[in-house]
């Protein structure tokens, strides 16, 4: 599909994933200021934080947690798993249960364990099960409101937890960096809408560069989770092959990988995502890193972070992520929204139990 053409997006975009897309920095800015109202007990002598997610509901997680290093003053984990790290027992480990529907059998299952093992518990979710268990349990749950797919709702995933930590006393307050940083998302989208064209638009353009191609998105510090973002979204929305890679760690394997396949690597596209805010070893990387991957006859694409701070480098490269991927499934003219593969996976794991 020619992306000029945008009022023939519809056409494919049956459930509007581009409303959600557009709406991103008005939802992540309700996430906050819900999160900083609902009920949080008096935990005291926390020494770990363990959030329980998977998916779209996880996603948030990590980018806290990129976010959190350097500023929290104790380990907040992401658990993509059943059960729960064998050493998350009693008062002192909070576990935090996030499930956009409230019945992802992995965290329900780390859930349960939360409670065996006396940890404390928040659950954050719609409803389900989850909410269930957690009425049951007597422990808080954070419930928000949306409809739509989980990814969709990244900014309700990491807002709330934002707020939480910022009252546990976990980060310092981050209010008006998260401010600034939304702000910085709506000056950045004005420029990458469905009316805006192909040629004053860089996320369309990317998204023709991408087009046809397996895409590899590197980053390193906090841009790693939304490396793992970038390649989710060009999955689930663009319905198209990516991966994502860390640096420094890339350097110490990947790049010794430049030679073979050369049918496939002919076809690859590597995404440099840049910060102000990484480690300055670490920019240096990603511009000796590209420019092996350039000598060895690959393409290579980058993306600058925007904004005057860490959230807004964060955001901002999150968002035009999202409408990168939203274009590319324009591109290939598929329905950004259903996981059809995904959704017949759960179903056939329910059969099973």
């Amino acid at each position: 599909m020619n992306l000029d053409q945008h009022e023939k997006f519809s056409r494919l975009d049956v459930g509007d994933m581009y409303a959600a897309i557009d709406g991103l920095p008005d939802q992540l800015k309700l996430a906050w200021e819900i999160g900083m109202q609902q009920l949080l007990p008096d935990f005291t002598g926390l020494k770990y934080v363990i959030v329980a997610g998977l998916g779209g509901s996880a996603i948030g997680s990590d980018l806290l947690a990129g976010y959190m290093q350097g500023r929290a003053n104790l380990p907040f984990i992401v658990h993509r798993d059943y059960d729960l790290p064998a050493w998350a027992k009693g008062p002192e480990t909070l576990v935090v249960a996030s499930s956009h529907s409230g019945n992802t059998e992995e965290t329900l299952s780390a859930f349960g364990r939360a409670l065996e093992n006396g940890c404390q518990v928040v659950v954050v979710t719609r409803g389900g099960k989850l909410a269930k268990a957690a009425r049951q349990a007597g422990v808080p749950w954070w419930q928000f409101e949306h409809e739509g797919q989980p990814r969709a709702a990244v900014g309700f995933s990491f807002g709330l937890l934002l707020a939480m930590m910022k009252r546990l006393g976990v980060i310092a307050d981050p209010a008006e960096e998260l401010t600034e940083a939304i702000a910085a998302m709506k000056v950045q989208q004005a420029g990458l809408r469905a009316d805006v064209p192909v040629a004053q638009n860089p996320a369309k353009q990317m998204a023709g560069q991408l087009a046809g191609h397996w895409v590899s998105v590197f980053a390193s510090g906090i841009l790693n989770a939304v490396a793992r973002r970038w390649k989710g979204q060009i999955s689930e929305v663009g319905k198209a092959w990516a991966q994502f890679e860390f640096l420094p760690e890339a350097d110490h394997n990947t790049l010794a990988g430049v030679f073979h396949p050369q049918e496939v690597l002919s076809q690859a596209r590597m995404v440099f995502l840049e910060s102000d805010s990484d480690h300055e070893r670490n920019q240096l990387r990603s511009e000796l890193t590209r420019t092996v991957f350039e000598n060895a006859g690959l393409g290579t694409l980058a993306f600058r972070a925007q904004g005057s701070n860490a959230l807004g480098h964060i955001w901002t490269t999150l968002h035009f992520g999202d409408y990168l991927a939203y274009y590319l499934a324009m591109t290939y003219e598929v329905d950004p929204t259903p996981v059809e593969a995904i959704e017949a996976l759960k179903k056939n794991l329910v059969k099973d139990q």
